[in-house]
């Protein structure tokens, strides 16, 4: 299961954390969120991760992804090689 780092904002429209969460609902990925801070400083668990303290993170497979940009491209492109992995197109990434 993939683990979402993200803000307090409490709607999935206002930041890019809520893209991140689109995305992945939309992919049909599973996934946990751990709600991080506001503020940067409190947050030693996304440092640990990726060397900053910025989110959204996501970890996924055991790879630490920050970005919200970064973040949907590799949702995109787990996509496509599943895509190519299976012609008939019913394939979904698996988490």
């Amino acid at each position: 299961m993939a683990t979402l780092y993200r803000c307090t904002t409490p709607t999935d429209w206002l930041c890019p954390c809520g893209k991140v969460a689109r995305a992945l609902r939309r992919e049909g990925i599973p996934f946990q969120e751990a709600v991080v801070p506001q503020r940067r400083s409190r947050r030693p668990e996304v440092e640990a991760l990726t060397g900053q303290r910025r989110v959204p993170v996501l970890v996924i497979e055991g790879e630490s992804i920050c970005d919200s940009r970064r973040i949907v491209e590799h949702l995109e492109f787990r996509r496509a090689q599943a895509a190519a992995a299976d012609p008939t197109g019913s394939a979904r990434p698996t988490p």
